[in-house]
């Protein structure tokens, strides 16, 4: 009887056995290795600004679906590089990008409206009646745009601004999506002049709040002549045309009586 059982049990493993292998082999997927190859090659950020499931997703878009060699801004030019002769095309044109803060005020040139006792993030802030800032478009400065980071390239300055490290930003994009009033964008990382300011307001109202808002003065509009490089909309300064803004503009630029426009600043943080 117990020979039986035993040869029963030997019988019934071996017919699961060859049932598992069978399976395996039919239902086993197969990964492209050209997939695997471009997800080592990948920073494993998985940001998602390529706009795909984290880095596996975006390599297996790029083989899949054809996505583009460049799309991981993570990555830059040399994953670009790498991912274009796994695939043996090219990697197209790749210009490093960086968020710029599009905003000065601090702590030392606006204020609080009121005491905020709410969850200390900007999103949470800003439902609350557009936030606890005097200006109505400025930086909150609760963080949010730090927390999202996943390369630590931006912090809160001591007075209340984040700081963005251009050498260890990615121009992933999250900060920009994270923060609610806008003041941060992305830019090519050579371009030099920005309006620090987002303010729509009219300029006796943004003066009143601010001192270093935009004004509307046009000053640097006439600085850079006919160029049409920088416009005014809605009492707010635009630069329309960065590459046009030539060496030559800057001293008429540097008259900007609140210092709304002029060359980015670039803080480095310090070691950790």
């Amino acid at each position: 009887m117990v020979i039986i059982s035993i040869a029963t049990m030997g019988i019934m493993a071996f017919l699961f056995a060859a049932l598992l292998a069978f399976a395996d082999h039919k239902l086993k997927v197969v990964i492209d290795p050209r997939i695997e190859a471009i997800n080592a090659i990948l920073p494993q950020a998985n940001c998602g600004a390529c706009g795909f499931p984290g880095c596996m997703g975006y390599a297996t878009a790029l083989v899949e679906q054809d996505a583009a060699t460049n799309g991981c801004a993570a990555g830059g030019p040399a994953a670009a590089g790498q991912i274009a002769t796994i695939l043996g095309k090219s990697s197209g044109p790749t210009e490093k990008r960086v968020a710029r803060v599009h905003c000065r005020g601090d702590e030392t040139a606006t204020a609080r409206k009121a005491p905020y006792r709410g969850i200390a993030t900007c999103r949470a802030a800003s439902l609350v009646g557009g936030g606890d800032k005097v200006c109505a478009f400025g930086c909150l400065g609760y963080g949010d745009c730090t927390t999202v980071c996943p390369f630590a390239a931006i912090r809160m300055g001591d007075h209340g601004l984040p700081e963005v490290d251009a050498a260890a930003c990615t121009g992933c994009g999250l900060c920009v999506k994270a923060c609610p009033k806008g003041i941060l964008e992305l830019h090519p990382e050579n371009q030099s002049v920005l309006v620090f300011c987002r303010s729509h307001d009219n300029p006796r109202v943004s003066r009143a709040t601010c001192k270093n808002a935009c004004l509307g003065c046009g000053i640097c509009v006439r600085a850079c002549g006919s160029t049409g490089a920088i416009e005014l909309d809605h009492d707010l300064a635009v630069v329309r045309n960065a590459s046009a803004i030539g060496p030559e503009y800057l001293p008429g630029l540097a008259k900007c009586p609140t210092k709304a426009i002029g060359s980015v600043p670039q803080p480095s943080l310090p070691a950790s």
